[in-house]
């Protein structure tokens, strides 16, 4: 539980970073989203939830956790 607690924690605070420095550009970005077609949208979900999955893998390989 400390775990996803602590992972949910890193998400929030990055979130908003972001929001805090650079409101214009996750506008622009959310825009540039949009415009996208629903499959591309899709693949690059699932790019993020595989590259997160490697990374979460990585974080115990090197004994983080």
């Amino acid at each position: 539980m400390g775990i996803a607690l602590l992972a949910l924690g890193l998400v929030l605070l990055l979130e908003g970073l972001a929001y805090a420095l650079a409101p214009s550009l996750i506008e622009r970005m959310l825009e540039a989203m949009r415009a996208l077609p629903d499959h591309a949208v899709r693949q690059l979900g699932a790019l993020a939830m595989v590259l997160g999955l490697v990374l979460i893998w990585l974080a115990f390989q090197l004994g983080g956790f």
